[in-house]
């Protein structure tokens, strides 16, 4: 009898353990906040997907002074892919002419490697188009863009559609493309395969961002690095690009730019790289009034057709 009780009661403690522990690791609905801005509103903490317990948020700022819908830019942030912030956006001004900006989270490296990020970024596209009209935004020709690690992921938007592998599922509306128009990189990297070929002992390192994004070393597992590339699935349809890398820049080599540039033009594609001269990673000089011309004309022409 004893030996009866004893078992319903570890049974129990089991139980209601285990109902604690589900509880502690769902993560309750994130609270959406809109404001109304100036020419503007902002949808702040944006939910477009949820992967197992864990929301995936956006930021999205939508102009209202414009008379007619408003082309999207994505954009994703810096971090080494194994921090960062969605708040953190470099191309928010362009909500000042016209465009509509969404700022996008992803999963880190952290939680999960890649190819995890890159589904949530193409998640991303895939709910800005299927929900267009109820965010009265043009849901056709957008662009992608990021800014130091973040920069990857948008050339990465740039030329991986279509590739099965790194499309994913994540928050559904698989009926949606998750392609893009046009792709800008803000002093980033572009191609992990020579990364790991020729910096070998840096990247091999397990504290190295290159390791931790692909879970592995980086020098033994080439055919992932290369899957992690921007450089490794330029294809004829690819659409134009636009690289900006800091002439002061002492974390991301300027290699990454002219290999990018040389693919493209190699596969007789539209690519414009451009050293800017005393940037660092990061800083004012790529949103200068040069920069900013040379960024709206590639999203006037290749999305607006001006």
């Amino acid at each position: 009898m004893k030996s009866r009780f004893f078992k319903l009661v570890l049974s129990a403690v089991f139980l209601f353990g285990s109902l604690a522990a589900e509880e502690k690791q769902a993560k309750p609905p994130v609270r959406l906040t809109i404001e109304k801005r100036k020419n503007q509103i902002a949808y702040l903490d944006l939910e477009f997907a949820r992967v197992g317990n864990v929301p995936i948020l956006m930021d999205l700022y939508v102009p209202t002074n414009t008379k007619r819908k408003p082309h999207v830019i994505v954009f994703f942030h810096g971090g080494s892919w194994r921090g960062g912030s969605k708040k953190t956006c470099h191309v928010h001004w362009l909500t000042q002419h016209g465009y509509a900006v969404a700022s996008v989270g992803y999963r880190l490296t952290t939680v999960a490697p890649f190819p995890a990020l890159l589904h949530d970024c193409k998640g991303a596209v895939r709910f800005l188009r299927a929900n267009a009209n109820k965010y009265h935004i043009d849901g056709g020709k957008m662009g992608a863009s990021g800014a130091s690690a973040g920069g990857l992921l948008g050339l990465l938007l740039a030329t991986s559609g279509g590739v099965k592998e790194l499309e994913g599922d994540v928050g559904g509306n698989l009926e949606q493309s998750s392609r893009v128009q046009s792709g800008l990189g803000l002093f980033c990297p572009t191609d992990l395969l020579y990364d790991a070929v020729e910096n070998k002992a840096r990247f091999d390192n397990p504290g190295s961002p290159i390791y931790q994004l692909l879970g592995c070393k980086p020098s033994e597992n080439l055919d992932k690095a290369k899957m992690a590339s921007a450089t490794g699935h330029i294809t004829r349809d690819d659409p134009p690009i636009l690289i900006l890398a800091g002439g002061a820049d002492k974390q991301e080599p300027r290699i990454h730019g002219k290999r990018m540039k040389a693919a493209y033009d190699k596969a007789g594609l539209e690519a414009t790289f451009q050293i800017v001269e005393g940037a660092g990673h990061g800083g004012p000089q790529y949103r200068d009034a040069k920069r900013k011309k040379l960024i709206l004309d590639m999203f006037a022409k290749q999305l607006r057709g001006e």
